[in-house]
């Protein structure tokens, strides 16, 4: 019969919550003799901690969440590569939750308490030593319920001031995009963009709309079409949509910039179906740099997926180990303009440019 604490308390003659103190690693609490007059009747009795026991007593579940909007996104793949990259060699689950309706419960802009409600059983509150949101912009209210559940929290591609978070330069991303198209004498520049405007696709635009302003053209609601597909408005579908919107419009734009890959992908069928050729008749430059746009010779703008998956992780758990409040800061990374073929100026090997950093920009 396997030996128990109460069996390692009276071996030592010391109480069995003095034995619990020992296991649980709270030195301050138990003198140095007395730990180990504690060690030396267990190793006696051939004692061995319970992982679950000693979890419960540390209050640890040695689970992490990770809450995204959907998980067939090229983009949140990338995300939890990282986070999987992170955990690598930590004794550490990963669930990941991908709630059917939070994309429209978050865009379009539902209460705290709606949020609270359909949200909840994703977050698992209790049952996670830390949660790592994915594109989840929060209000006020959420962030302080949030913090109320003493986990720790880190954003990805979102942030608050509230919490620690790791994101892309959205907007000087599509400013970079915008001003390639530019400076290669595209005149009428489109810009496929999401109809609920969630963060990343609404600092694009403002990076499309600055660079245009820079060289004092106007911007151009006839140039601009809205991806509507739900629930993730970052698709195939949502750029063939928009992009055929586009072509119906007089005069058509000569180059497009969409907000993402996937919608630059269905703007290159759009395109295609309407007889045209890219980049003879039109330029079209994307944002994310997935595996796809390499074999279709996109031009994009590459953002760090993986690299911010992985970094958000390796802050979570160390938030987890030091315990308490923790310094909030917000990691911005730079992203890099990928030339490939669509903008008419990558004929030759692919080029990268890296835009300029922003402040806090790693």
């Amino acid at each position: 019969m396997s030996a128990t604490i109460y069996d390692i308390a009276e071996r030592a003659d010391v109480s069995t919550a003095t034995v619990s103190r020992v296991f649980n690693d709270e030195e301050a609490r138990v003198r140095e003799e007395t730990r180990e007059r504690v060690l030396e009747a267990a190793d006696a009795l051939h004692y061995q901690p319970h992982a679950s026991a000693q979890n419960l007593a540390r209050q640890r579940t040695n689970q992490i969440a990770a809450v995204a909007p959907v998980v067939a996104n090229y983009f949140y793949m990338h995300v939890i590569r990282g986070i999987q990259q992170g955990l690598r060699d930590r004794n550490l689950d990963l669930t990941i939750h991908a709630p059917a309706n939070a994309q429209e419960l978050i865009h379009d802009r539902s209460s705290p308490e709606d949020l609270n409600t359909r949200l909840a059983r994703a977050l698992q509150p209790g049952r996670n030593d830390g949660i790592l949101l994915l594109s989840v912009p929060l209000t006020d209210e959420w962030a302080r319920r949030l913090r109320n559940t003493n986990q720790s929290v880190v954003l990805v591609d979102t942030e608050h001031p509230a919490f620690e978070s790791f994101t892309v330069d959205n907007e000087q991303g599509g400013y970079e995009a915008t001003r390639h198209l530019i400076d290669h004498g595209y005149e009428r520049i489109g810009h496929i963009t999401v109809e609920y405007q969630p963060p990343p696709a609404r600092l694009r635009r403002e990076g499309y709309e600055r660079a245009l302003r820079e060289q004092e053209r106007p911007v151009e609601d006839r140039l601009i079409a809205a991806s509507d597909e739900r629930p993730f408005a970052f698709s195939e579908t949502g750029g063939y949509r928009a992009m055929k919107a586009l072509l119906e419009r007089e005069p058509a734009p000569d180059a497009v910039f969409a907000a993402s890959d996937r919608q630059a992908m269905g703007a290159l069928r759009a395109t295609q179906e309407a007889g045209m050729e890219v980049p003879g008749d039109l330029a079209i430059v994307g944002f994310d740099d997935v595996e796809l746009s390499q074999c279709a010779g996109l031009t994009t703008v590459r953002q760090p997926a993986r690299t911010m998956g992985q970094r958000a992780v390796e802050s979570l758990l160390h938030q987890i180990e030091r315990g308490g409040d923790s310094p909030v800061s917000n990691t911005v990374f730079v992203p890099k303009l990928v030339v490939r073929q669509t903008c008419g100026a990558g004929d030759g090997p692919q080029k990268e440019t890296t835009v300029f950093p922003s402040q806090n920009g790693l």
